[in-house]
């Protein structure tokens, strides 16, 4: 049986619930490879309720709740023109942020919000599709490997004070 998933788009009266998830996912996903420090510092300032709250009500990103029968699965945030983290052009979207709750995964939620990220890009006419990965998370990279997603270089993320390599990652629509 097939895992019923809900792709919605968020608003700005959404962001306490953006933060949680947010949070929730980012520990889930980088707590063991960092210091409690580098993660509290980050985390604090990424996902700041007024930051969030801002980014929610810039015309040029976009965030979407993967929802199932038991709640909030995951989340997806896009940009476009401006809002990109790289200028990579106006024929260009950025994922941003694409988490999935660790219960969640393998149940067909990360799929389900990149299917809504190239839906969106083809909705904007955009040429490609890109995103920023950490260079030691391989499962992702794996996961963004398999979508058709090819390595075109690289930029810094700043966790903390530690300087860590993102590898951009970019696919042609």
């Amino acid at each position: 049986m097939l895992l019923e998933i809900l792709i919605r788009q968020l608003d700005s009266q959404e962001a306490s619930t953006l933060q949680a998830i947010s949070i929730e996912t980012f520990k889930e996903t980088f707590e063991a490879d960092n210091s409690e420090e580098q993660m509290a510092d980050y985390l604090s300032t990424a996902y700041a309720l007024d930051k969030l709250t801002a980014e929610l009500n810039n015309s040029h990103s976009y965030f979407y709740f993967a929802e199932t029968k038991d709640g909030i699965a995951g989340y997806l945030k896009l940009n476009q023109l401006d809002a990109q983290s790289e200028k990579m052009g106006s024929d260009a979207l950025e994922i941003e942020r694409i988490y999935v709750r660790s219960s969640c995964h393998r149940q067909g939620i990360g799929q389900a919000l990149m299917k809504k990220a190239y839906d969106v890009a083809v909705d904007k006419d955009k040429s490609k599709i890109w995103l920023g990965v950490w260079e030691h998370n391989h499962k992702a990279r794996a996961f963004y490997e398999a979508e058709g997603f090819v390595k075109t270089g690289e930029h810094l993320f700043m966790m903390g004070d530690d300087a860590q390599t993102d590898y951009i990652y970019e696919k042609p629509l």
